[in-house]
């Protein structure tokens, strides 16, 4: 026995070993698993029991709560109705905007206000047009608060068809109370004669909803649209805010159909801090005013109450003793594995980080290093199959370069006097873009840009293309429809999509008076600006048949007298320094016929 366990340990030691002993090594961590089951079974039926018990608190708060909302608003509505009785009864209903009649309906309205303390912010009744008086025990008035006065609009239209009228929930003040606006129509048989409207705290609301917001539990009223009514953390959830995008139990009461009477627990997610929170909630709607009431906690502190927290710590810590107990026996036989395993997902590493020449060691378990060996090969394979792409790839790009250079040269070629304009002026914008510190993708696509900048010609006649005088103003029409055509010709090639504006738009002018579509300043795209003066550049430095070739610093100063009107000025500093500079020198080949 002992020369076994020498030879194995020997085995190990090497850095290779038969994933028999590692699969006996493994099995010591068997005898850890009956209790880590056992543990897991615990925890799911406290957790279920938990869950059932949270469920059962939370549907007998949010139902009670309901109930009393309805009462509320069943209380509420009885009110205003007995007020409109009143006015019926006193005969003011009729006209409450006589002005005569106002004194007694403010009195009416003021009696009735003192009468429901806490109840009422402010209350109104308005006549035909509109017009009346109004009372409030805190001398509040709808004019200081747009969103007040907007809503007793609304309320008049809804009660002009006889239609009684509850706004959204409202933010009043600094403090951001919650409030609604609740009216009702005034009508002498079936005509209308105005509106009583009243703007309604939800304070005591809230209160209940604070008294009941406890041991991490938190409840709030929500309308249909899962726009907050009241929440107990006013400051954080303004009345009005929309919590349906952030809560998936408000965005649940959303999707409810309107007159449904429902009460539902639910389990959810909600983003903390730094990790995802798991709540369970529940919901009990209002059909009659649109609402729901909501609870919910997280289940951490429900645990943490229940003493589920306290269970899982000591039945942890068993059974962790029971797992060191068995990782130390099998320690020995899982380094034989561990070890070739990290060396092959650090080479894995490597090459998806691009090194594929990294290999790695060959050890571990017979099957392991087979594993390796067939790794090492497809990691070689892999190397040399980049490499030949690469190739193909450098191959494929000068190909497309090449081509591009010999269409340049059949658009020149159809004009002598411009036989190699295409290469000069992608040439000259290349040390203009250089100057002006653009990277190496910009002036790889500004160098082809500028080689196709004048492709469109191809679309051009002859007769107007070369003809030695002056062009007409419809042969020069024709001559402007260069540019479009050339970028009508590109388009349908995706690779040079971003090409396209060099070439249709390097006649603009930054004073909106260029081709083809009188682009201004900003507008036009920098490629296009620097095609610009180096096409006008070459142009002016070139011997054409309506005119001869001008030296460098007269062109040069051409160019400057119509920066800012038809060039880029910072371009057009870009040209001269590059020219001071030395980096920008006319040859005779350049300047020939």
């Amino acid at each position: 026995m002992a020369e076994i366990l020498a030879s194995s340990w020997k085995k190990l030691r090497s850095g290779r070993v038969r994933i028999l002993w590692l699969v006996l090594g493994a099995m010591l961590l068997v005898s850890a698993l009956p209790l880590g089951l056992y543990h897991r079974q615990v925890l799911q039926l406290s957790e279920s029991k938990l869950v059932d018990t949270e469920r059962v608190q939370q549907s007998e708060l949010t139902r009670s709560l309901a109930d009393e909302i309805n009462l509320f608003d069943s209380n509420l509505t009885q009110q205003l109705i007995s007020q409109r009785q009143i006015l019926m009864l006193t005969g003011l209903i009729q006209n409450v905007e006589d002005p005569e009649a106002q004194p007694k309906v403010t009195r009416l309205l003021e009696n009735f206000v003192a009468s429901s303390p806490g109840t009422f912010i402010y209350l109104t009744a308005v006549g035909r047009t509109g017009k009346g008086t109004g009372a409030s025990p805190g001398n509040f008035r709808p004019d200081q608060d747009p969103f007040v006065t907007k809503a007793l609009q609304r309320a008049f239209e809804t009660c002009v068809q006889s239609l009684k009228f509850r706004s959204d929930p409202l933010a009043l003040g600094q403090d951001n109370r919650p409030a609604f606006v609740v009216a009702v129509p005034l009508k002498v048989g079936d005509e209308f004669t105005g509106m009583l409207a009243a703007v309604v705290s939800l304070d005591p609301l809230l209160r209940r909803l604070k008294e009941t917001s406890v041991r991490g539990r938190v409840v709030f009223v929500v309308d249909h649209y899962g726009h907050v009514v009241a929440h107990p953390s006013q400051g954080d959830f303004v009345p009005g805010t929309d919590l349906s995008a952030t809560s998936a139990i408000a965005d649940q009461v959303r999707s409810l159909p309107q007159e449904l009477r429902a009460t539902e627990t639910v389990r959810f997610s909600e983003k903390g801090k730094n990790h995802s929170v798991e709540m369970i909630g529940t919901y009990s709607t209002l059909p009659e005013v649109d609402w729901a009431v909501i609870a919910q906690r997280s289940l951490a502190q429900a645990r943490e109450d229940a003493g589920v927290k306290e269970l899982n710590r000591q039945a942890l810590i068993f059974v962790l003793i029971v797992t060191l107990a068995a990782i130390l026996v099998g320690y020995f036989f899982a380094v034989g594995i561990s070890q070739p395993i990290r060396g092959l997902a650090e080479s894995t590493r490597a090459i998806s980080r691009g090194e594929f020449h990294q290999r790695t060691p060959v050890r571990g378990a017979e099957e392991i290093s087979e594993l390796a060996e067939t790794f090492n090969k497809m990691a070689g394979d892999i190397e040399e199959y980049i490499e030949r792409l690469k190739e193909a790839a450098e191959e494929n790009r000068e190909l497309f370069l090449g081509s591009i250079r010999m269409l340049a040269a059949a658009i020149d070629e159809k004009d002598p006097y411009t036989r190699g304009h295409s290469g000069r002026v992608a040439k000259y914008s290349m040390l203009i873009a250089q100057e002006l510190g653009l990277n190496a993708s910009d002036l790889d696509r500004l160098s082809i840009s500028a080689l196709l900048h004048d492709v469109g010609k191809i679309g051009v006649d002859d007769r107007v293309l070369k003809k030695p005088g002056a062009l007409t103003s419809e042969e020069f029409d024709l001559m402007k429809q260069h540019t479009v055509k050339g970028a009508n010709i590109m388009r349908p090639v995706s690779q040079l999509k971003e090409m396209l504006p060099g070439i249709e738009l390097h006649h603009e002018h930054m004073d909106g008076r260029g081709y083809p579509y009188g682009l201004q300043g900003p507008q036009i795209p920098l490629m296009a600006r620097i095609i610009a003066v180096a096409d006008t550049f070459d142009a002016m430095t070139t011997n054409r048949p309506y005119q001869s070739a001008m030296d460098t610093e007269f062109a040069l100063g051409k160019i400057k007298a119509l920066a800012g009107t038809k060039f880029d000025g910072s371009i057009v500093n870009a040209l001269e320094n590059t020219i001071h500079k030395g980096k920008l020198k006319l040859t005779a080949v350049e300047v020939q016929v």
